[in-house]
């Protein structure tokens, strides 16, 4: 009888895998890395490797974060360096709103822990096929400070995702 749950509960599992794989087949590239301590460093930087075929087709390119109830800010400042497989590299300063007026922050999550999923390039067309990467690095300060913080705490994850655009 125990042998017949345990099949039971298997096939439940590779039926629900399968389902969740076949629901998102617009993503063609998703990855996330852990902070350390969630605890992002100014001079940590969070790189991705990914290929590209697809030299027609626009893509939505996404930076994913994972922030807990120690993020104490309400945006976030980001550096990111689109490296090309010619060697050519794109550098972007972003700012991204990460609570609403009342501090609550933004994102999907039950517990204390937020999902964001953050525009980074919309209708994106690679002109070359090959190896691309990107490095993305937190440039958060605090008010009236020039100098970075050396340590952003509350980052757990920070992922990046690249999905085809429906037609």
């Amino acid at each position: 009888m125990e042998t017949i749950q345990k099949n039971k509960t298997l096939w439940m599992l590779l039926l629900v895998g399968t389902f969740c794989v076949s629901c998102n087949d617009k993503m063609e590239f998703s990855q996330y890395k852990t902070i350390k301590n969630s605890s992002w460093q100014t001079s940590d930087k969070i790189s991705f490797n990914f290929n590209i075929t697809d030299t027609l087709a626009p893509k939505n390119l996404f930076i994913n974060i994972r922030n807990n109830s120690a993020y104490e800010f309400s945006n976030l400042y980001l550096i990111t360096a689109l490296k090309f497989p010619d060697s050519t590299k794109v550098v972007d300063t972003l700012q991204y709103k990460m609570a609403d007026e009342t501090g609550a922050y933004l994102g999907n999550g039950f517990s204390e822990i937020k999902e964001n999923k953050l525009f980074y390039k919309e209708r994106k067309i690679f002109p070359k096929s090959g190896s691309y990467s990107i490095e993305i690095s937190q440039a958060m300060r605090k008010n009236g400070e020039v100098e970075p913080l050396n340590n952003l705490e509350g980052i757990q994850d920070v992922g990046f995702s690249i999905e085809k655009i429906d037609k």
